[in-house]
């Protein structure tokens, strides 16, 4: 039977936002949620702007927005509380969105297995017609033996209590962060200080070019955290950061862009395991370069570049 009605619902998914260290310091708010959807507002933030010159809003904050609203979708369609992990997420650029704009995401939970659960949604902004992208996302459930395990107990706390539980910033202990590791390598700032606020907000550095092309670092900082119990970087960030290394790269690589920066089609990332609260880096290789379309990878990593935490 189901732990969850109206009320209960209620309490637990905001108990759940309100725990991600991420969506409290962007200022992410449940606007409405049902069985199997949720739709999440970003308000408009002059951080956002990934091109101060075009005046646009960087699509890594719209993977953020959108990773977390699925998220909470897949929350909204399970019957008693359980942890979950993005697996995938595929982002479909319809249309440039507008910076100094709100941004919404409606996420529905289409598909949930005793496994995996299967979500897509759309991104507007207010005033538009048409969605500025699309999102679909597959998200692992908790395993069949915790289930079994949870279900055995002799009494479950209600929604809020088991939220708060799982999702708390109290519960990152001290001895959890791990120091950052310092670079290696002398850097520099990849872009003009304002041009690009939001590459500024997650404080991108980079490091010399080497034969495959540069290495980008994202320094760790607490608002960055998606899970606070592992603890580990949003999913979400991670993305970002994937693009935004993309978007580096090839500006670094490709003089005729004259500093120009090219404009995100889609994007597909997969996660590979959990990133841990330390600095993260990044690295892209062009495969293929047209007179338009770039078809560009990034292996994303922490401790070791041969153990990537997610591949885009």
């Amino acid at each position: 039977m189901s732990i969850f009605s109206g009320e209960d619902r209620k309490a637990w998914v905001e108990a759940f936002i309100s725990g991600i260290p991420y969506a409290q310091a962007s200022g992410m708010s449940i606007i409405e949620m049902g069985q199997g959807f949720a739709s999440l507002l970003l308000p408009a933030r002059d951080t956002w702007t990934g091109d101060t010159t075009r005046k646009l809003i960087h699509p890594g904050c719209l993977s953020v927005l959108a990773d977390t609203a699925c998220g909470l979708a897949v929350v909204c369609s399970l019957d008693e509380i359980e942890p979950i992990a993005t697996l995938d997420l595929r982002m479909d650029y319809l249309r440039p969105p507008v910076a100094d704009t709100d941004l919404v995401c409606r996420a529905e939970c289409y598909r949930l297995s005793r496994s995996v659960a299967f979500v897509r949604g759309e991104l507007r902004q207010p005033g538009q017609s048409e969605p500025v992208a699309v999102v679909n996302a597959t998200f692992m459930r908790a395993t069949a033996n915790t289930r079994r395990k949870d279900a055995a107990g002799s009494a479950k706390p209600t929604p809020a209590e088991a939220a708060s539980s799982l999702m708390s910033p109290a519960s990152i202990e001290p001895s959890q962060v791990f120091v950052s590791r310092p670079a290696d390598l002398p850097e520099t700032r990849p872009l003009p200080l304002g041009r690009s606020p939001y590459v500024e907000f997650l404080n991108i550095h980079q490091q010399p070019q080497l034969d495959a092309g540069p290495v980008f670092r994202m320094p760790y900082k607490p608002e960055l955290i998606g899970n606070p119990i592992l603890p580990a970087i949003h999913g979400g960030v991670l993305a970002g950061f994937g693009e935004t290394a993309m978007i580096l790269h090839l500006i670094a690589t490709n003089p005729g862009l004259g500093g120009a920066a090219p404009r995100g089609v889609d994007f597909a990332i997969a996660y590979m395991r959990s990133a841990k609260p330390i600095d993260t880096f990044a690295q892209s290789t062009t495969v293929r370069q047209g007179n338009r379309v770039a078809l560009t990878n990034v292996s994303i990593w922490q401790d070791d570049p041969q153990r990537p935490v997610a591949q885009a």
